[in-house]
């Protein structure tokens, strides 16, 4: 199940970062639907990342105590 989801994830990632380095270089503006996948891609990772570092640090300090 992971798989899949990385999987998913990576596709999706890559074809935003492809789709807005190509505006970028043709110097055309976004698509609003691009911006949109990219903004809750980044809110993903930023809200998993927090998670995860925030059940390391309570594993850490619950097997210090």
């Amino acid at each position: 199940m992971f798989g899949a989801v990385a999987f998913t994830y990576g596709l999706l990632m890559t074809f935003v970062m492809s789709g807005v380095s190509r505006n970028a270089r043709l110097c055309r503006p976004n698509p609003m639907m691009l911006s949109a996948i990219g903004y809750l891609l980044v809110g993903l990772t930023g809200g998993a990342s927090l998670v995860l570092f925030g059940y390391a640090g309570w594993t850490y300090l619950g097997s210090a105590v």
